[in-house]
C-alpha cells in the first residue's frame, strides 16, 4: 500500500465538469464548490467527521436539475476512494458507525471487498421547503459505492427533520468509510482469503 493516499480526478461531460483531490490521510479540511449549498455543506460534514482532505468543484447544468452535478459528484468521489486505496493491502476494511443528530439517528455500513452494492433504507421526507432534491441522494451513495467498489449499507433508523436526517447519514457514512479505509498493523497483504480485494 502506498504512503500516500492521495487521488486527483477530473470529469468532464455535457452535463457537468469536476476536479477533485482527495487525502485518505488528512485532517478534514474541504473545499466544496458545487452550486448546491446544502449538498457543499453535507460533503463539508463528511470530510470533517471522515477525517479526509476534500476538494470539490462541479460545474453542472443545475438549469435544467440537481441530479447531474450530486450523481456525478458521487461518481467522482467514489473513484477518487478506489484510486487512494490502491492494492488496498494492510486495510482494516470494514467499517460501521451509528451518527444521532437530534431526533435522527442513522447506520451505515461498509466493506471495501471490491464488489460494488448499495442498500438503501432511508425514507426521507421531501419538504417543500427543502433547499435540495433529495430524491438524488440515492443515486449520489450507489456512485460512491460504485466507484469506490464497495458494500454500503446505509439506514435511517429515525428522523424527522430533512436536514437533521440527511446530516445523520452522511456523518455516519464518514465514520465508516474512515475506519474502513484505517491502516492495521496487524493485516499482512490484502484482508481477503482470496488474496485480492
Amino acid at each position: 500500500m502506498s504512503d500516500s493516499r492521495t487521488a486527483t480526478l477530473s470529469r468532464q461531460t455535457k452535463e457537468t465538469k469536476i476536479s477533485l483531490a482527495l487525502s485518505l490521510d488528512g485532517t478534514g479540511d474541504a473545499s466544496i464548490r458545487t452550486g448546491v449549498g446544502f449538498f457543499d455543506h453535507m460533503l463539508a460534514s463528511f470530510a470533517k467527521h471522515g477525517a479526509f482532505d476534500l476538494t470539490l468543484s462541479c460545474q453542472g447544468d443545475l438549469h435544467i436539475d440537481q441530479h447531474h452535478t450530486v450523481e456525478d459528484s458521487g461518481i467522482v468521489l467514489g473513484q477518487a476512494f478506489h484510486q487512494a486505496l490502491g492494492d488496498r493491502a494492510g486495510l482494516s476494511r470494514a467499517g460501521h458507525a451509528y451518527f444521532p443528530l437530534d431526533e435522527a439517528l442513522a447506520r451505515a455500513v461498509v466493506d471495501l471487498s471490491g464488489r460494488p452494492y448499495l442498500v438503501w433504507n432511508v425514507d426521507l421526507d421531501a419538504a417543500a421547503n427543502a433547499p435540495m432534491d433529495l430524491t438524488v441522494l440515492e443515486g449520489f451513495w450507489k456512485a460512491v459505492a460504485d466507484g469506490a467498489r464497495c458494500a454500503l449499507h446505509i439506514d435511517l433508523l429515525r428522523g424527522r427533520d430533512f436536514h437533521h436526517s440527511v446530516e445523520a447519514i452522511f456523518k455516519a457514512c464518514a465514520r465508516a468509510f474512515r475506519d474502513a479505509v484505517a491502516r492495521d498493523p496487524r493485516v499482512v497483504g490484502v484482508p481477503s482469503t482470496k488474496g485480492v480485494l
